[in-house]
């Protein structure tokens, strides 16, 4: 099974937010919003994610939302609006 392909953000990227972008194609992977719990999983493996950072992401359709986790799994969306990706 095929999982989203996705890259980090580093330009917007801090210690208290991972931000990443859904990259497709979509006929090939499903979306980070279709593979939440893969995504989420998949970066606390890495070490990338922590329960007090952040996961926002652009979706494929360039919306910016918020995967929201605890311990490596992720428990649900939350829109976000880059100002308040910007202000958090």
């Amino acid at each position: 099974m095929r999982h989203a392909n996705f890259e980090r953000v580093d330009d917007e990227t801090t210690p208290e937010v991972l931000v990443i972008r859904d990259l497709g194609p979509w006929d090939e992977h499903p979306t980070i919003t279709n593979d939440a719990e893969y995504v989420v999983n998949l970066l606390w493996l890495d070490r990338m994610l922590d329960d007090g950072r952040r996961l926002v992401y652009y979706d494929s359709e360039g919306e910016l939302a918020e995967l929201v986790h605890e311990y490596g799994r992720f428990k649900g969306f939350w829109p976000c609006t880059p100002t308040e990706q910007r202000n958090r």
